[in-house]
């Protein structure tokens, strides 16, 4: 099957499956270190752009609130430990604060006790049989190196190459599972073409590329680092964590629609995906549509840069697993994006719609539509070449008043699992791994406003206490189960009937044609009768 046929797969969305995944199935929950840690400015940790932005006033993160103490995990270690032990699970994604190990963003000025910290979290998970997934850099980048054109400026890529450097020669020896960075794509865009997050720059039509193009290339050069400095003593696996919604045509049946739902997962998920995991370089559709979309704006060459053939060399197949963050699905139709102001957005050539029939969540245009899933994994499958999957990130939005009303959030999590689970099992796609929120965190745009976590925590009490929600115990029985048994009361019962069983048919005479006379009518009454007694009989035998 090739990728854009998923967009014609169409099994029944409302079937249930029932099955197990894989015994080494990694089940696990997630965060970050600007989201939980806080201590923004203890031990020696420098400042980030999210610690400069969020603490200046009109920030635009809803009620002026900051990561400064966000769960206070840097100061509640224990506490985070005992959550992980008790849901059981396999695995915990976490990210190094990269402002707490370099202050200043580079090597000259290492603080040893954010190294400390990091070091108690990895044995204790070790001591626990969780396993570490570590991000190298979650979008939480020294101000000191913002100051010098943060991802705009090409020296990043040594620099972040030396960072990770680092980090793979001090936890490499405990951990074998790294995801270089988290989310380029929405770093990229965001931070650079809308100026929502931090860096917040508005250059929409050149800055989102060049931002890319750097961060693409650094992540290979940091794979490349791995693979001939470490992976034959440490093995380990590396890769990086692509946001990845799902789209597909809202009619299927319009050829313009069919090829802007492919042009979307390319401008998307194959922006970052297509160079690492296919051939070194840009999809054909991106190339493309910004290099018309240039043209037309009377430019001569395209605001897409280019990689030369080394580059392609150096960037193709530095992943060792496909890890996706994703949270819905969208329906998209062709449209002609407006050729000024130049801008990422319009050159897509094509309109996102949610899709009206799915549960809504409190973040627009953010519905729940768990059939994604299922599809998304298989055109991950189709378009990368078969790779081993993780799903590093899925949750949903709850309101923080319904600190432990978890309907929507147990719905979440029992329907996208299942879609994973067929996806493993019926369509033998390469699923490894599944990570949800340990807990609610500061969630940059929108602060504490919303929670995502299995765990409720009060940020309005200085010691950030943690309570299971429902969720919590939910996903607890999907760990032990390893997925969903069949229920006892839904399983088929297989057997024989007594030897003297009875079997027959039966009728009415009301409801036989053309019976005219007496004795006819008189005969059919009879048997009618006599079928009745038969099936009383019949039943009480089954209730022996």
């Amino acid at each position: 099957i090739c990728a854009r046929e998923i967009f014609f797969f169409s099994p029944n969305r409302q079937m249930y499956h029932y099955g197990h995944f894989s015994q080494d199935f990694l089940w696990g929950v997630s965060s970050s270190a600007y989201q939980i840690e806080g201590g923004y400015n203890q031990d020696g940790k420098g400042p980030s752009v999210w610690d400069v932005v969020s603490n200046n006033p009109g920030s635009g993160i809803p009620e002026d609130v900051n990561g400064n103490d966000a769960c206070d995990s840097y100061n509640r270690l224990d506490e985070d430990l005992y959550m992980l032990q008790a849901l059981k699970v396999k695995s915990y994604r976490f990210s190094l604060s990269w402002s707490r190990i370099f202050p200043n963003g580079r090597r000259a000025s290492l603080n040893q006790k954010g190294i400390d910290y990091y070091n108690r979290l990895i044995d204790g998970l070790l001591a626990r049989q969780i396993t570490p997934m570590v991000t190298i850099y979650h979008w939480d980048l020294p101000q000191a190196l913002q100051d010098i054109g943060g991802w705009q400026n090409v020296q990043m890529i040594d620099i972040f190459n030396d960072y990770c450097d680092f980090c793979f020669a001090t936890f490499g020896d405990r951990v074998k599972f790294w995801m270089t960075m988290n989310d380029p794509q929405g770093l990229a865009w965001l931070g650079y073409g809308t100026g929502r997050i931090p860096p917040k720059i508005r250059e929409p039509g050149t800055a989102p590329y060049q931002v890319a193009h750097n961060l693409i290339k650094a992540h290979a050069t940091a794979y490349h680092t791995y693979d001939d400095k470490y992976r034959a003593s440490q093995g380990g696996m590396v890769s990086i964590a692509l946001n990845a919604e799902w789209v597909e045509p809202k009619d299927i049946n319009v050829p313009r629609d069919l090829v802007a739902a492919d042009r979307a997962m390319q401008f998307n998920v194959g922006w970052f995906a297509h160079p690492i995991f296919k051939n070194g370089d840009y999809p054909e559709a991106l190339k493309a549509q910004v290099l018309v979309k240039s043209e037309l704006q009377g430019l001569k060459q395209s605001r897409l840069p280019s990689f030369t053939d080394e580059e392609k060399n150096l960037i193709k197949g530095t992943a060792d697993m496909f890890c996706a963050n994703h949270y819905t699905s969208r329906l998209v139709t062709h449209v002609t994006g407006a050729l000024s102001p130049a801008s990422y957005l319009s050159d897509w050539d094509y309109q996102e719609e949610e899709i009206l029939d799915q549960p809504t969540t409190p973040i627009g245009f953010t519905r729940a539509v768990s059939f994604g899933m299922r599809r998304l994994l298989n055109w991950i499958k189709a378009e990368y070449g078969d790779p081993d999957i993780y799903i590093t990130e899925n949750s949903v939005a709850t309101p923080r008043e319904w600190a432990y009303d978890e309907i929507d959030r147990v719905f979440l999590h029992k329907t996208y699992i299942d879609e994973a689970l067929k996806a493993y099992e019926l369509d033998g796609v390469k699923v490894k791994g599944y990570a949800t929120y340990l807990m609610d965190s500061f969630q940059f745009l929108y602060g504490y406003l919303f929670g995502y976590g299995l765990h409720h925590v009060d940020f309005n009490n200085p010691n950030r206490p943690r309570t299971p929600k429902f969720s919590a115990h939910f996903y607890y029985n999907i760990i032990k189960d390893n997925g969903f048994p069949l229920p006892e009361d839904e399983k088929m019962i297989y057997g024989e009937f007594k030897k003297d069983f009875i079997w027959s048919s039966a009728t009415a005479s009301y409801q036989v044609k053309n019976l005219h006379t007496p004795l006819e009518k008189y005969l059919s009454m009879t048997l009618g009768m006599w079928l009745v007694t038969v099936t009383i009989g019949w039943k009480m035998t089954l209730l022996r």
